[in-house]
């Protein structure tokens, strides 16, 4: 069973997402939040899989939300749920720690499959919103990475953490980081999951 945290500022909306999760035989909502504050004290009670997660709310945002949540619930992961698709908005909930980001217009089995791939390590994106992370077609070739930076490149479009590259490579985590640093400025990205994309679209092998 996957346990779910929905934080949202609206009740309607939270009743509906509770409806719809609780509905697919596999998911459980554990917890409902109506601001950024109580959905980290949520957190901190439940250790839910997943947090549903609402970016304009009052008292606290969903970006610091995000921040805070998994300060004191580690092993969560966060999906943005938001009408919000735009570049920064994106990138700030990304930057906070957020895994997944999908819009509030979706198809609800969208959103389904959001929380189950979150749940099982990968990062689901709505495909609007990856369109946008996506650096300026032809302006990053990544053609001066070393092979390994491809490697690392390519675990990372397979979800794995820098602890976990570092023990498939035989390298430490700061060397991992090290190499990502190189490979974000080479292909013109800020973050992993805009790394993970752009190492789809150009790396054989590679998969979200």
């Amino acid at each position: 069973m996957i346990r779910v945290l929905v934080v949202d500022d609206h009740a309607m909306v939270r009743s509906g997402l509770t409806a719809l999760l609780e509905a697919s035989g596999d998911i459980a909502v554990v917890g409902q939040a109506q601001d950024g504050r109580v959905a980290v004290g949520q957190a901190r009670d439940h250790q839910p899989d997943v947090v549903l997660m609402d970016l304009s709310m009052p008292v606290m945002d969903g970006a610091e939300a995000t921040r805070e949540v998994l300060a004191v619930a580690p092993d969560a992961k966060v999906v943005v749920l938001t009408s919000f698709s735009d570049k920064d908005r994106v990138n700030a909930a990304l930057r906070s720690g957020a895994v997944g980001y999908q819009l509030k217009d979706g198809e609800p089995a969208e959103l389904l499959a959001a929380v189950r791939a979150a749940a099982a390590g990968h990062a689901p994106l709505d495909p609007r919103v990856a369109r946008v992370l996506l650096p300026t077609p032809g302006t990053q070739s990544g053609d001066g990475l070393s092979p390994r930076e491809r490697e690392v490149l390519r675990l990372v479009a397979q979800g794995l953490a820098n602890k976990q590259i570092g023990r498939a490579l035989g390298i430490s985590e700061r060397t991992v980081k090290a190499h990502l640093g190189r490979v974000f400025r080479q292909i013109g990205v800020v973050d992993r999951t805009s790394a993970a994309l752009w190492a789809r679209d150009h790396l054989p092998d590679a998969a979200l």
